[in-house]
């Protein structure tokens, strides 16, 4: 279930230094024009004549390797260059994509993760790309180490990642370069944790296996750490979970893990991941093309873990609660039925009209149950609706929830360079809840308009009066299709970026 690390080494060299390393890293804009990258290289010119040639256009993404001998001056065997078309001159008057996250800072992470990718297997890399400010250096080095990963759990094993990343950049030597490295290592082993989960199979990580996972981090990172069974879960009233798990082998778990700060002041945030390990949909049961990825279902609770970890990591002075609702969501023989009624934490009845919407059932449990801690905000991450993908696409995650709060997500996603954009949550849907024979139904059957919108409003009905936001990440937490920048295929990790940076903004 473990995957790589983050590179072993990560190093700061200044610039007109003579590195030792397999491949020099240079950046091109379209028309391969290349970039100024603190280099120090004298063969620039000769290069950009070169490129052409090669069939270099400077296209996003693209990455071209060039003989260090055929230009001279470099002191890499290899020169790779890797395309950023025209993402660095966005025009906020004519597209959305700086409001994304694809800001300046983003792109240099998105060229530095795609290089990394690319030159899996090679030793050492140095990064001759822009980095002359800390805002620059932090992308370059959490672009590249979060780029520098491989499941460990496939079989053959992939070529391993690049071993060394050295970047060029005048805060070379300097305390502020040395402190943004350490929280590029913080993020990057977050969210190599958060990637392995969801990559992980379901047959393995089953919400035993998961909450067996989230100990073995709480006890290695001093986290304090808590969970409660099947028997407990009854006990206690959470009907969500419980109902969710019900149709399968494997019963649900939910885990608490914390890290608390030495101030006993500190401000604290409470987030709550949707943790279904596997589903099926349930006896609402899902089209088999649509079940491949439904280990992914689990994402929420990976990227909530994760992030909990990489707050102890960096030691940020706020009190940070994960709550993690795990269940397998399978047609057995007791599965949950439509028109069942179940009590959730804290009394509220819901009646079942679709067993596929589970996610929000063992959400909803949660956070009912976090808010009574008082937390200063509650957070839920979740693979929530295919309405996201329908409405927001594959890699623009939605937010919605209580205004001031949601708007905070989104600004912290794009200093992250993440995709979050704010969604409504209008009062005319909340009637699709409605329901004659409970407090709510868990789903509007017949009815997809807004099911997104409709969905956060089900979990709006279960934080009180305490500020929150919903993370509707359904698309984005995994990636199906081919690598793209510092992206692979499978888990993404997206969301610890946008939360980490939350929860320092917090601090």
């Amino acid at each position: 279930m473990t995957g790589n690390p983050v590179p072993a080494d990560i190093n700061l060299l200044a610039p007109g230094s003579a590195p030792e390393a397999e491949v020099l890293v240079l950046a091109a804009s379209q028309g391969a024009v290349l970039l100024d990258g603190q280099t120090g290289v004298a063969a620039t010119e000769a290069l950009a004549a070169i490129l052409p040639s090669l069939g270099a256009r400077g296209s996003l993404d693209e990455l071209v390797r060039v003989p260090a001998a055929a230009v001279g001056g470099a002191d890499a065997p290899v020169i790779a260059v890797v395309g950023a078309g025209t993402a660095l001159d966005t025009d906020d008057e004519r597209d959305d994509e700086a409001a994304l996250g694809a800001t300046r800072p983003a792109v240099l992470a998105r060229l530095a993760g795609r290089a990394v990718r690319g030159l899996a297997g090679t030793g050492t890399v140095v990064l001759g790309l822009p980095a002359s400010t800390r805002e620059e250096l932090a992308a370059v080095a959490e672009g590249a180490l979060t780029a520098a990963y491989a499941w460990a759990g496939r079989v053959p094993t992939d070529t391993a990642p690049v071993a060394t990343v050295e970047i060029l950049t005048p805060l070379a030597g300097t305390a502020e370069g040395e402190a943004v490295l350490a929280r590029a290592r913080a993020l990057a082993t977050a969210t190599t944790l958060a990637r392995d989960l969801v990559n992980a199979p379901p047959n393995r990580l089953t919400p035993q296996a998961l909450a067996e996972r989230a100990r073995e981090v709480a006890e290695e990172a001093g986290l304090v750490y808590d969970v409660l069974d099947e028997v407990q879960l009854a006990d206690q009233g959470f009907g969500g979970i419980v109902g969710v798990g019900q149709g399968s082998v494997h019963p649900p778990r939910l885990v608490r893990v914390e890290w608390v700060p030495e101030a006993a002041d500190a401000r604290s945030v409470a987030l709550i991941g949707k943790g279904i390990t596997f589903d099926s949909g349930g006896l609402s049961l899902k089209p088999p093309a649509s079940m491949p990825e439904m280990k992914s279902d689990m994402a929420g609770a990976a990227t909530v873990l994760a992030t909990v970890l990489a707050a102890s990591l960096e030691r940020v002075p706020v009190r940070v609660t994960g709550w993690l609702a795990l269940a397998e969501n399978m047609p057995g023989a007791d599965a949950q039925r439509p028109s069942d009624v179940v009590a959730m934490y804290g009394g509220t009845t819901v009646e079942i009209t679709n067993t596929d919407a589970e996610g929000r059932l063992v959400m909803a449990d949660a956070l009912a149950r976090a808010v009574e801690e008082d937390p200063d905000a509650v957070l839920d991450v979740a693979t929530l609706t295919g309405a996201q993908i329908v409405a927001l696409g594959e890699r623009v995650s939605g937010v919605m929830g209580t205004p001031s709060l949601r708007d905070e997500v989104v600004a912290s996603a794009v200093a992250a360079g993440e995709a979050f954009w704010p969604m409504p949550l209008p009062r005319h849907l909340r009637a699709n809840l409605d329901s004659p024979f409970a407090d709510l139904r868990n789903a509007a059957v017949g009815n997809r308009a807004g099911g997104m919108l409709v969905a956060g409003l089900f979990l709006r009905e279960f934080v009180g009066s305490t500020p929150w936001a919903h993370l509707d990440v359904a698309g984005p937490a995994y990636n199906e299709h081919s690598p793209w920048g510092g992206t692979p295929t499978g888990g993404t990790g997206v969301g610890v970026a946008t939360l980490l940076e939350l929860i320092r903004r917090r601090a």
